[in-house]
């Protein structure tokens, strides 16, 4: 049992690296294209209007919008697939296992959205971006790992998976709690139908996915109309997919095994093509220097290394958890900094939290901006970091 466990763990972390190595190709894809001459064809493709009707219901939205709404809400299923595994019977089953990710996690949303609103205390327009700095993109904090090779511990990946895992819990009861526009009552009340439905299956032992996923679409569509955001259906749905049945199989882990190869090679490439293109036409320092690109941006660099690294070092200072064996404090501040790739987790917030066109772009330099220091200064600092910690004192 112990094996198989390592075995996927390792499988999973092999997969995600390869991962944010073509995420990060999908974002300099868009890059080029949005400052070249196929900008036109780019903003052109985004823009394809894309409508799908069953008697008198219509879905119509851009391509983006599908993307950001329909594709993503998949990949927040695997989220929840992934963190009802890990609660149940991965690293975060026990309260030793969670303790200190959870504090980590915990100081890395808070000083980040702090050091956010320092920098736009007098911008109220734009304190509903708080929570962009507080995300982290694990695909391609793990794609960095995976350039380091023997420089960055197994220990060190695990740590880094957990804290991922629990930052996601973080962001999906941000959206939930802060990014929900006007609410539709009876579209709730379906949703809340729905949702009932999934568990009630799960009570009554149903293991077939087929049910669970009609389900689960209808329960999207309900979110969607209901004003919620409609990613928040895959996380509900995920979670009552169940996790073992009486016939030894294991639904959820099959789900999470079919799809974890298409969220990370076709619908995360496809969301950062869609959303990392920033235009560099006339781009002046000032516009880097702007409150809100500078707060995203402090806020990946500067508050994810004081959040997570400050309230780890406090955390084993005062005897709350222990350091992992085999990891030096010097490698746990090059975590501390790949924890600030927020990338595509701080891209997908920064769209529910501004409208404007001129705030999304000026979110996508910090996003971007800040993404590319917390991976370089993490990739620096784990190559130097020694490769035997020195030996704690009995």
């Amino acid at each position: 049992m112990v094996r198989k466990m390592r075995t996927a763990l390792q499988e999973f972390i092999a997969l995600e690296s390869s991962a944010g190595i073509i995420l990060f190709g999908a974002a300099l894809l868009a890059m080029v294209a949005i400052n070249s001459m196929f900008s036109p064809y780019y903003l052109g493709f985004l823009d394809i209007p894309v409508a799908v009707q069953f008697g008198g219901l219509e879905i119509a939205k851009p391509l983006a919008l599908w993307i950001n709404d329909g594709l993503m809400a998949i990949f927040f299923f695997l989220i929840g697939l992934e963190v009802k595994r890990e609660l149940l019977e991965g690293q975060l089953s026990t309260i030793e296992q969670a303790s200190l990710p959870a504090i980590a996690a915990i100081g890395g949303m808070a000083i980040p959205a702090l050091i956010f609103v320092y920098f736009n205390w007098n911008m109220p327009e734009n304190f509903n971006g708080w929570a962009i700095p507080a995300a982290t993109d694990i695909a391609f904090a793990l794609g960095v790992l995976a350039l380091l090779g023997k420089h960055a511990p197994v220990s060190l990946k695990i740590l880094l998976l957990a804290i991922a895992i629990i930052d996601d819990i973080g962001a999906i009861l941000i959206i939930a709690l802060f990014y929900t526009s006007e609410v539709s009552g009876l579209s709730l009340l379906l949703a809340g139908g729905g949702t009932i439905l999934l568990f009630v299956m799960n009570r009554l032992g149903v293991i077939r996915t087929a049910p669970y996923i009609l389900v689960g679409i209808f329960l999207w569509i309900c979110v969607l109309k209901s004003g919620v955001h409609a990613t928040l259906a895959g996380v509900i749905a995920a979670l009552a997919i169940p996790l073992n049945a009486k016939d030894g199989s294991s639904p959820l882990k099959h789900l999470e095994h079919i799809l974890h190869p298409w969220a990370a090679f076709l619908i995360l490439p496809l969301f950062a093509f869609a959303n990392a293109g920033v235009s560099l036409a006339g781009l002046r320092l000032d516009d880097l220097m702007a409150p809100l690109a500078l707060g995203v941006a402090a806020g990946l660099v500067v508050g994810k290394q004081i959040g997570v690294f400050g309230f780890i070092f406090l955390a084993t200072r005062t005897g709350l958890v222990k350091r992992p064996d085999g990891v030096s404090w010097l490698q746990l501040y090059g975590l501390a900094c790949l924890t600030g790739i927020g990338f595509t987790m701080s891209l997908f917030i920064g769209n529910l939290a501004f409208a404007e066109p001129e705030q999304i772009e000026t979110v996508k330099l910090g996003v971007m901006s800040g993404s590319l220091v917390s991976g370089l200064l993490g990739f620096c600092f784990l190559r130097w970091a020694p490769l035997s910690p020195p030996m704690r004192p009995a």
